[in-house]
């Protein structure tokens, strides 16, 4: 106590850390509902909106890029056998025009 018997040295200084870390709780404990609400509310848009998840996106984008890569494959096999075909249509006709 001090010398004039009121409260002991540095109590009102405890009350108020004290009183301080009460409303610092207070306020974390806000900001973590806000938080989860306002993620509740993005989750409800996407949802409404219908979009597709991040991952979703990426696994259509790979398999696309796929689809694009043996899709020019393929092309160029078609390309690659139409030339043979036009190689082998003269020597098939010349065959035609002189019958053995």
């Amino acid at each position: 106590m001090d010398d004039k018997g009121g409260r002991p040295r540095g109590g009102l200084f405890d009350d108020l850390a004290g009183v301080a870390g009460g409303a610092f709780s207070a306020l974390a404990g806000i900001r973590d509902e806000m938080q989860a609400g306002v993620k509740a509310q993005v989750d409800q848009m996407v949802h409404r909106l219908d979009l597709a998840p991040r991952e979703d996106l990426d696994a259509a984008m790979e398999m696309i890029r796929l689809l694009r890569e043996e899709q020019e494959a393929l092309v160029a096999r078609v390309a690659a056998l139409e030339a043979k075909l036009a190689e082998a249509a003269p020597a098939a006709r010349r065959g035609k025009a002189h019958p053995e």
